[in-house]
């Protein structure tokens, strides 16, 4: 594997800025150092003058070929891992799904088998619980000796994903015992479904009312909840998508409670708003996700929340679907659009984007993008960083460089943008998955299969 001398950049990290050189050997980073400190020599040197030099994204929140609603995301493992290398992204965490009826294992071989050999970039795996029983309560035991070491339940989605009170508390009291970190989608599930039926007999059928129906106080309820029984059972908790102003006021009341709570918001719900979903001719599906998107007034205190550290990781639920052919099934009918946005490829830029605005640092933009998701879930510091011993996932990234989002020039396998012709300053130049270039000035030279598999420790954040 040849040897790489990344010079002239700016590295940054979660905790520092500085103008050093990166020395690659054997897919690791083995030293920084200033550049008149060091006569290393390389088989490859990468001129990063005027860039930055970051650590690979973590992207700790996607579902490729994830089957809902009667159709399955737009994004193989191929497609949606290359999207992500061009988006800057070298690590995914994706969800395995257990089958009602089915075990925690069974439910894992079968995205591992999905994803073998198809993945650009490294990915892991979080699983979701449909069936909390006796059986699957033992296996969280052994998924965690074997890597993975986080499960998502539901209170949303009944008859389908949904969890009731006593089955999260008992997964939660197994968690305290064996490690592992229960995350959560918090909606009340029960109430949205009446709400639903109701606005349907009404006669409103458009994507607007999806929004109207999943309201943000039954967002708040539900997070509330999850965090006092996860303080009845002594464990963290980690509550995904959070949109709701209301949501992050009770993870910051936990939080100044000195509870381990901790909070994953996405792009969407810092750059869209339900003006999207109210887009006349049904365009308003292609922005129809859960949880939903919210008024605008509601995005300032989720970049607060992102300031003060009481949401602590930008993830993207990229869970696309085609606007034809897929979206279109929820015409006349609201409740039948399938949930979910593209997003892995954007998310990186965006969030340059906030720095650019002045809504984060660029260290912080790193931590929420890098650092804090790969500790959240078992991968730093081989994960997130750029630091002796971790791997040389790095991203050359131009800070100057402009560029107007759109589904002409994305790589994602879905026929929009949830951002068209939104303009952004900053982009990638130069990716490398363990040492090995992916993107290369501006080219996509990697492959499917070079990913790996990546078993994951127990979270470092309780």
């Amino acid at each position: 594997m040849a040897r790489t001398l990344i010079t002239g950049g700016l590295v940054v990290t979660a905790s520092d800025e500085m103008h050093v050189d990166v020395l690659i050997d054997q897919g690791k980073v083995v030293a920084l150092a200033t550049p008149d400190s060091h006569g290393w020599t390389a088989d490859r040197v990468l001129d990063a003058t005027g860039m930055y030099v970051i650590p690979g994204g973590v992207d700790a929140h996607t579902h490729m070929e994830m089957p809902f609603g009667g159709t399955t995301a737009s994004d193989s493992f191929e497609t949606g891992t290359r999207a992500a290398a061009w988006g800057g992204t070298t690590t995914i965490i994706d969800f395995a799904i257990q089958s009602r009826g089915g075990s925690l294992r069974e439910g894992f071989d079968s995205w591992l088998h999905k994803a073998d050999g198809q993945c650009a970039v490294d990915y892991a795996f979080h699983m979701i619980m449909s069936d909390v029983n006796e059986s699957s309560l033992k296996e969280m035991d052994t998924l965690i000796e074997g890597g993975v070491s986080s499960f998502k339940l539901f209170t949303a989605y009944p008859g389908v994903f949904l969890s009731d009170d006593g089955q999260i508390l008992r997964a939660m009291q197994r968690a305290a015992d064996n490690g592992g970190l229960i995350m959560t989608h918090a909606e009340n599930g029960l109430a949205i479904d009446v709400l639903v039926e109701q606005a349907l007999a009404r006669g409103e059928r458009d994507p607007r009312y999806h929004g109207e129906v999943r309201k943000a106080l039954l967002e708040a309820e539900a997070t509330h909840r999850v965090i006092r029984l996860s303080q009845v059972a002594g464990a963290p908790v980690y509550v995904v998508h959070v949109s709701a102003q209301e949501a992050v006021a009770e993870l910051a009341r936990a939080r100044d409670e000195g509870l381990p709570v901790f909070g994953e918001t996405c792009p969407q719900y810092l750059f869209l708003s339900t003006d999207n979903l109210a887009e006349p001719d049904f365009e308003g599906a292609k922005y129809v996700c859960s949880t939903p998107l919210r008024p605008k007034e509601h995005q300032a205190a989720l970049w607060r929340g992102l300031r003060t550290n009481d949401l602590q990781v930008v993830s993207t639920d990229h869970c696309p679907f085609c606007f034809k052919g897929q979206k279109d099934m929820g015409i006349g009918d609201f409740s039948r659009i399938p949930n979910g946005l593209p997003g892995v490829e954007n998310r990186m830029d965006l969030l340059h984007q906030a720095v650019v605005d002045g809504h984060v640092s660029r260290t912080r933009w790193i931590d929420i993008a890098c650092a804090a998701p790969a500790k959240m879930f078992g991968l730093y510091p081989q994960k997130g960083t750029i630091a002796p011993g971790a791997d040389a996932d790095i991203v050359i990234y131009d800070p100057e460089a402009e560029q107007v989002m759109s589904a002409k020039t994305h790589h994602m396998n879905v026929d929009y943008s949830a951002y068209e012709g939104k303009p952004v300053k900053g982009r990638v130049r130069t990716v490398l998955s363990r040492g090995v270039p992916v993107i290369e000035a501006g080219r996509y030279v990697g492959h499917a299969g070079h990913g790996t598999y990546l078993p994951r420790g127990l979270s470092q954040f309780p």
